[in-house]
This record gives C-alpha cells, sequence and structure tokens, in this order.
C-alpha cells in the first residue's frame, strides 16, 4: 500500500526533529504549526477525526496530537479517542414539517443540514428534554484558557491550551441546559474526544447552566445522538455515554411481506468478474455512496484521509458498492477516484422507504445473498457459516478460491442480511 501525503510529510519530521526519541525521554513533545508547515500544510497534518486517520508514525508508537493553541501541538503517548458504543437500540419515528419547502431531510448532505432537520423535526427538543431551545452559538471561536489532564502511557500528563481555535457545529440552549452538537454524516467506529472537550471546557467555565455534549451522526436517514458527560471536568478521559437514541422521519412501514416479495421477485444476475465483497457493514456501504454524491467523485487517498476508513477498508467498500453496479472507479489527474454510477445516481434520488427497497433488490439478485436470505426467512434464524460458504460454493462467485476466503466472504452475506433483516418494522 502506497504511503500517504500525510505519512511522508510526518517521517520527515519526526526525522528532522528526532520526534520518538524525545518523546522517549520527556513523554511529549511541543511543535508549532510553522514547522509543520514547512513540509505539508498544518490543517490537514493535523486533523485525525478517527484512529484510522493516524499516520502510519503516529500509530506504530501510540502517538497523538492535540492542539495548545492557535500555533502550537503536543505530540505524546496520549489516549485521545473514545470508541463509540455499538448496542443496538430502536429507531423511533418523528414527523417532518410537511409546509417546509427549503429544508428536504431526503437529501442531506452536510453535517450543518442534519442539524436543521434535527431542530425543526423536534428531535433536539425531545433528545434534550428541553420543551423551550433556541438556537445560540455555532462555528469558530477560541477556546480561552484552561489545564487538563489526559491519560499517556507515562500516567496522567498535564495539558496546558491557551486559545486553541474550536469548533462547535450547533449549540441549543434550553431552560436549564446548552446542548453543544458535534455532528458527522458519516460513520465511524470512534471519534475524537477533544472535539467535544474543549467546546465543554470553554462554556462551563463561561455559564452556570448544565452543559451537555452530544454527538449526532447522520446517515441512510437516520439521526443517532449520543449525549456524553465529563465525570472529571479538568480530565479529558473520564467521559462517559449518558444516554443515546436514534430517530427517523416517518415514510411508511417496511415489513417482512414487502422484503419476501422483493426477494421473490428479484431477477438473479450473473455475478460480476470483480471481487466477490469484503465488507462486513453493508450501512458503510451505503454511507460511502452518500459521500459520493456529496462530492461527485472522491479519490481514494481522500476516502482514506477524511473519513473513517484504512486504505484496505477504502478498496473494500468502493469495490462493494461497484459489485452492487453503485459505484465507478477510474482515473482523474493520476489518482484512483470513486463516483456514483448512473444506477447509484438513480437510486441514492429516491425517498429513503424506496432506496432501501432497492438496495434489497439490488443485494438479492445475487444468488448467494438470495439463497441465504431464503433460508433465513425459512428457518427464521440465520444459516451457520458453514451453510452459508455451501451457497456460495454454488454460486460460481468470481476468483474465491480457498476455504479460507470462503468463509472470510461468508461474513459479508451474514452482515447484509441482518442489515435486510433489521429494517423490518415490528
Amino acid at each position: 500500500m502506497s504511503k500517504s501525503k500525510n505519512d511522508i510529510a510526518w517521517e520527515q519530521i519526526f526525522d528532522k526533529h528526532k520526534i520518538i526519541e524525545k518523546i522517549s525521554v520527556d513523554g511529549h513533545i511541543l511543535i508549532s504549526s510553522t514547522d509543520i508547515n514547512k513540509f505539508r500544510e498544518a490543517r490537514l497534518m493535523t486533523k485525525f477525526d478517527h484512529k484510522s486517520q493516524l499516520p502510519k508514525l503516529f500509530a506504530d508508537n501510540n502517538f497523538s496530537i492535540l492542539p495548545t493553541s492557535r500555533g502550537g501541538y503536543v505530540i505524546g503517548t496520549f489516549d485521545t479517542f473514545c470508541d463509540f458504543n455499538k448496542d443496538d437500540i430502536d429507531v423511533s419515528k418523528i414527523e417532518f414539517p410537511t409546509f417546509l419547502e427549503s429544508l428536504d431531510y431526503k437529501d442531506i448532505t452536510s453535517e450543518a443540514t442534519a442539524i436543521n432537520c434535527a431542530f425543526v423535526t423536534k428531535i433536539l427538543h425531545d433528545f434534550t428534554g428541553e420543551d423551550n431551545l433556541l438556537p445560540t452559538v455555532s462555528g469558530r471561536m477560541s477556546s480561552s484558557s484552561f489545564d487538563f489532564n489526559i491519560n499517556s502511557s507515562k500516567g496522567l500528563f498535564k495539558v496546558s491550551v491557551g486559545n486553541s481555535q474550536i469548533e462547535i457545529d450547533g449549540g441549543y440552549e434550553g431552560d436549564s441546559s446548552l446542548s453543544l452538537i458535534e455532528a458527522k454524516n458519516y460513520i465511524s467506529d470512534d471519534f475524537l474526544v477533544r472535539q467535544l472537550y474543549y467546546p465543554y471546557k470553554l462554556w462551563n467555565n463561561k455559564i452556570t447552566k448544565q452543559v451537555r455534549p452530544i454527538f449526532l451522526t447522520y446517515t441512510n436517514g437516520i439521526f443517532h445522538l449520543r449525549e456524553y458527560t465529563f465525570a472529571n471536568t479538568n480530565h479529558y478521559n473520564s467521559l462517559v455515554l449518558v444516554k443515546q437514541k436514534k430517530y427517523a422521519v416517518q415514510e411508511g412501514a417496511f415489513n417482512l411481506e414487502i422484503i419476501q416479495q422483493i426477494i421473490d421477485t428479484s431477477k438473479t444476475v450473473k455475478e460480476p468478474e470483480i471481487p466477490f465483497p469484503q465488507a462486513d457493514s453493508f450501512e458503510r456501504v451505503i454511507n460511502l455512496c452518500e459521500l459520493l454524491k456529496e462530492k461527485g467523485s472522491i479519490s481514494k487517498e481522500e476516502i482514506t484521509e477524511n473519513y473513517d476508513f484504512d486504505a484496505r477498508q477504502t478498496d473494500y467498500y468502493s469495490n462493494a458498492g461497484k459489485y452492487l453496479g453503485l459505484v465507478e472507479i477510474g482515473r482523474e489527474n493520476g489518482q484512483i477516484v470513486c463516483f456514483l454510477s448512473d444506477k447509484g445516481k438513480r437510486v441514492f434520488n429516491l425517498s429513503i422507504i424506496d432506496r432501501q427497497s432497492e438496495f434489497v433488490r439490488l443485494i438479492s439478485s445475487h444468488s448467494a445473498f438470495k439463497q441465504t436470505l431464503k433460508l433465513y426467512l425459512d428457518n427464521g434464524e440465520m444459516p451457520t457459516k458453514e451453510t452459508i460458504v455451501e451457497v456460495m460454493k454454488r454460486s460460481k462467485l468470481h476468483n474465491v478460491g480457498s476455504d479460507t476466503t470462503y468463509f472470510r466472504r461468508a461474513s459479508t452475506i451474514t452482515g447484509w442480511t441482518n442489515w435486510i433483516m433489521n429494517q423490518i418494522e415490528e
């Protein structure tokens, strides 16, 4: 796998400033944006929202980087990320205001639009329990000055922040609290705690009301809100999940009979001569397509750098989209790029419920998936991996050779089948 521009630039910085050696002695090193800019723009070199985005030298040495001022950073063996809780939770149905013409919940392509939809549908009111909720603070601002402790490999480390730049996607004040929202329109396994902690520290020192950090994720019609608190306001790693809830705009029922009918009427296609998917999360296939709809085309390097995909996952999930005919892969300006196919553009212009139906149709048009779905529906449970492998071997898949590969790829069939069954409303 070729090195990213960030990897190459950080290798040069590590070499020049002897970063590994200095951290091994002192536990940290301070570095300025001026020093970073000599190799590549600091803004691009220090934006790591997820563990998967860390440059190889950071990942290999368990390093992280935090801003300490507008032009300064500290690098050390800090515990800066938090994994999202993966518990399955029910989805609450909400109504969208029918009189609005300037806001379309079926075409949410930015974090700002997602937050606006969450506000006008009163998702935020319901989640926070604040009936009287108004937008107050948002955008870029100074963090002010504060100190905090963070876990590191050498114990607690004290970080001093002096007027670092922070950004709040949305701030909503009610009678008893101020909710500060960090929003993302893509799925991830973890997040950078700093995105919640620095705004929390700023406003917790400014107002007497409770400050509530909230992480909002929007994808494929689902608003997923998670509220956190810091058990110790001066400890970065004291983050605790308070509650979480999912919401979706009511569009109609998606029941077992509909899924059964789609499976029965879908025509089986000849297996494409491309690798059988190794992409266990169908939600992430959808989410990648949503990002391509928003951006037009994205280079594989940009997908890896800006979203929670490592280079291998970028290949897996873009190829999965291509397998279903939703994504095309080509070259632009010497880079490998991904973009929606004509079919992908058509599907992602449908309503959410019609889009879900089309996903089921596309998946079940492939023999291995259709047979597995039928076994699931007939027996009321997921077939064993051994049974799925037998189905795969009968389905004339392209270039799947060893039993090890069959068993590994069977996880994709299990994951996508579970996604379909989870769309059924009780």
